[in-house]
């Protein structure tokens, strides 16, 4: 019989935790207006956009003629403030004894007055300004429209959400795990993410050291590296968990044949025949399990091809891995 092969080795494993979870987008904000107003234009959903890129607009007509208004009152008074102070170096050049010193101080103080008063209307003109420039909702990161929430044509007051924006390339998976599990992880260990069709290696990004009263799990974060993993899709993480931090010998996952009677592997012999030998599995995670009994580190036995053998049986080895 062809046969595929492989050695046993020593080490350690953890055994792991199966987590539910989710792919998360790490920024996804419902935009909302900064001024009042009708809203004249609306990104339309799927679109996608630029970092700083308008995705909605309210109507800035009133606004605009305030802006006019706020120009003509500044240079309205900015002429009155020059007016004063052509007036305030009249006096103070006069000949000494004919503009009393009251005259002159209350010339000065006209000035200053009108001088803040002109401070004040440039403020508001920079005001309007300012909410004229915020009409124009802007993306706060590039991403993609995923939702209006207001429509083309509604009036929208300050603060009332417009439109949801998701960054499709800057994802992470949100899995929960039970609390008591939280001492076994640490920012930084590599776990695996299984989805529909594939499954990667990634590691720990953040934990939040918090766990909800109710169903007693805590939140892990994981970072996600490599495309084709849409928002929203339901993966499983698996998690390390407890280590019995002895070396113990560990076969791959495929090498161990479960039956009524037990568990066993097939070792090849001396003689390139199948020696059936009785283990006890101990921790194990996707791909690799530690076992015990008459093995020893270094022996080879069966991955693929072990189903179907019976003890003492000559083999072939085709792979070996």
């Amino acid at each position: 019989a062809a046969v595929s092969v492989a050695s046993v080795t020593e080490g350690s494993l953890a055994t792991t935790v199966t987590a539910t979870g989710a792919v998360v987008s790490r920024n996804d904000a419902r935009l909302a207006a900064e001024v009042p107003g009708r809203l004249d234009w609306v990104a339309e959903p799927g679109a996608r956009v630029a970092k700083g890129a308008p995705v909605a607009r309210v109507d800035t007509k009133a606004l605009e003629l305030q802006l006019r208004e706020a120009d003509a009152q500044v240079a309205r008074l900015a002429a009155n403030a020059e007016l004063l102070d052509t007036q305030l170096q009249r006096l103070t050049a006069l000949p000494s004894g004919i503009a009393s010193k009251s005259q002159i101080d209350e010339a000065a103080a006209r000035l200053s007055m009108a001088r803040h008063e002109l401070d004040q209307a440039r403020a508001a003109r920079e005001r309007t300004r300012h909410l004229v420039d915020r009409a124009v909702i802007r993306a706060p990161f590039p991403g993609h429209v995923v939702e209006r929430i207001r429509q083309l044509g509604e009036f929208v007051g300050a603060g009332t959400e417009v439109l949801r924006l998701t960054d499709t390339g800057n994802v992470e998976v949100v899995a929960r795990t039970p609390v008591a599990e939280a001492g076994h992880l640490s920012v930084g260990q590599q776990v695996t993410v299984r989805g529909a069709a594939k499954e990667i290696q990634s590691r720990i990004r953040a934990i939040v050291p918090v766990g909800d009263d109710r169903s007693r799990l805590l939140e892990v974060r994981i970072a996600m590296t490599g495309d084709g993993w849409p928002i929203g899709s339901a993966v499983r993480v698996d998690l390390p968990a407890a280590s019995n931090g002895r070396a113990s010998l560990v076969v791959p996952r495929d090498a161990v044949i479960v039956r009524a009677d037990g568990a066993h592997v097939f070792r090849i012999g001396k003689d390139n025949t199948a020696e059936r030998i009785t283990v006890r599995v101990g921790n194990g995670d996707a791909k690799k399990v530690e076992v015990s009994g008459g093995l020893s580190a270094g022996d080879r036995v069966i991955v693929r091809g072990g189903e179907r053998l019976r003890p003492g049986q000559a083999v072939r080895v085709a792979t070996e891995g």
